[in-house]
């Protein structure tokens, strides 16, 4: 369930990036699910061509996608199709993160590849043909050294992960019916299995996604030869200088062109999350351990990221400590350290349980790093909001996980028995604890305790929440100190301009870390 002030940044970065019009498309899409053309022109009530141009705008950008939803018919009638739209509220959300995605390949990569995304990220879908005439119009040397670099640069992004062939621009979800509805429930509760509901974004985006083969592949195939033959042999990798006729494996039916050079590619928002959600666990690690264990679970994340299926893993695949140590010495703060230390950092990262060991194996324990990391940004909040006392409070009912009684809490925080309740109704009245009262019929009187606990499970949607909301906030504050730049300009005041721009340039850098804290709880 996306948070109500989750919708509403949605809708502003919209407003901002594509006018009130697409926004107005994106808000209807967001609060009210799937819709039809005809259904979201009756809800905004814009002309059917308007709805159309703001719904191809969005599915330009990665904002939305299309799915043809059949329905099942029970006595062999002809199947109903008809074309939905959904909103991807996440990707909508990552154009926040534009600029952090682009420093994760200036760092890896060189300058060229550094254009290439930032060109992605800005027109949202492109064939390799347009990053081309794209290059050339903005680069002064000959047409064949720009294609040589550019495609040089989109094979080290298309090796990194960094981007990615577009989905399929219709895929057809069928619906259970009741029957399989009904045999589905029962076979989990017979198997006493509980599974997490997928969510219909979640069907709709899997099928449209390409197959792993073909997610990251460029086919190269030689022109034919001189006696008229064709050269069969195909690379998925293809050498700068070589003259090449790109086809695509897929048919056309599927993605629309045989023709490689008309495969539409967008950045792959996973691979730059993934990368952010181990950079958020190393610098959690290095809060907690020396340098030596950090610089073990940097070699362990490196070794194991291509084998993550999705962002959200809990454990990386076991390494033994040999392989471990191999990754190790790649680096070059690695080369210092012994096998020894490599065991005892091991040992380090094992207590807490960061790091699990098995039958000589050790595999990272994302799941708990994250929820570590999670742990001690609510009580930071707490911290500064409630203070000492009221931290203390949390924090001894945030690691009991069970309902105790008001008294109780009082004793083990040191907090005076007279305050311990108007903290407690404080942090329950603004959502961060549950409350329930106990009755007890003793034999003169009846007598009330009240009991109180963490549900971190519903604080972490309001935690999640009113950082969206303060999100919301920064952003729109930035916004006016912008204007407020633009209309300065003109003015002789050198002095109050140079002042605007570092409150600009501050509430955006309390932005990008407040978006760091949203990614923890909503993307990780």
């Amino acid at each position: 369930m996306v948070p109500q002030y989750g919708i509403k940044c949605a809708v502003n970065l919209i407003t901002t990036h594509f006018g009130d019009h697409v926004a107005k498309v994106c808000e209807c899409l967001l609060r009210k699910g799937p819709l039809t053309l005809q259904a979201t022109v009756r809800f905004t009530e814009l002309t059917s061509s308007q709805v159309k141009n703001c719904l191809l705008v969005l599915i330009q950008h990665n904002c939305v996608q299309a799915f043809v939803l059949e329905q099942s018919v029970e006595h062999g009638d002809a199947a109903k199709t008809n074309t939905q739209y959904i909103a991807l509220f996440d990707n909508i959300i990552h154009r926040w993160r534009f600029t952090k995605f682009l420093t994760i390949v200036s760092q890896n990569l060189d300058k060229q590849c550094f254009d290439l995304l930032e060109a992605l990220l800005q027109h949202g879908r492109l064939t390799l043909k347009q990053m081309s005439d794209r290059a050339k119009s903005v680069q002064n040397e000959g047409d064949d050294v720009i294609l040589d670099a550019v495609q040089e640069a989109f094979i080290k992004l298309l090796n990194a992960h960094f981007i990615e062939r577009c989905p399929a621009s219709e895929p057809v979800l069928t619906n259970p019916t009741k029957q399989e509805v009904s045999a589905r429930k029962r076979a989990a509760k017979s198997a006493k299995i509980f599974e997490e509901q997928e969510t219909l974004e979640q069907r709709v985006m899997e099928a449209a996604a390409p197959s792993e083969a073909l997610r990251f592949l460029l086919v190269a195939q030689a022109e034919p030869a001189a006696d008229g033959g064709k050269d069969e042999t195909n690379s998925s990798i293809v050498t700068p200088g070589e003259k090449r006729k790109y086809d695509s494996l897929e048919s056309e039916t599927e993605y629309g062109a045989a023709d490689e050079q008309v495969v539409l590619w967008r950045a792959n928002f996973e691979e730059f999350i993934r990368r952010l959600r181990h950079k958020a666990c190393v610098e959690n690690v290095k809060t907690r351990l020396d340098d030596g264990a950090v610089t073990v679970l940097k070699a362990m994340l490196e070794a194991t990221r291509s084998t993550e299926k999705k962002v959200k893993t809990d454990n990386s695949v076991p390494l033994s400590l040999n392989s471990i140590y191999e990754e190790v010495i790649k680096s070059e703060e690695g080369r210092n350290i012994t096998f020894d230390r490599v065991r005892a950092a091991l040992i380090q990262l094992s207590c807490p349980p960061l790091v699990k060991a098995a039958n000589e194996s050790y595999s990272i324990d994302f799941k708990k790093i994250i929820e570590l990391a999670q742990n001690e940004e609510v009580e930071s909040i707490v911290l500064k909001r409630y203070g000492r006392d009221a931290y203390r409070m949390f924090r001894l009912l945030s690691n009991s996980g069970h309902l105790l009684e008001t008294d109780k809490i009082a004793d083990a925080t040191f907090v005076e028995k007279k305050e311990t309740p108007k903290i407690l109704y404080k942090l329950w009245k603004d959502d961060y604890l549950q409350m329930e009262k106990l009755q007890v019929t003793g034999a003169k009187r009846l007598s009330q305790f009240l009991l109180w606990k963490v549900n971190k499970n519903i604080l972490r949607e309001h935690v999640l929440d009113e950082m969206f909301h303060a999100a919301l906030n920064l952003v729109q504050r930035v916004a006016f100190e912008l204007e407020q730049e633009k209309e300065m300009l003109n003015i002789p005041r050198d002095k109050l301009l140079i002042r605007q721009r570092k409150v600009r340039l501050l509430l955006e850098s309390a932005h990008m870390k407040l978006d760091d804290a949203i990614m923890l709880f909503h993307d990780f």
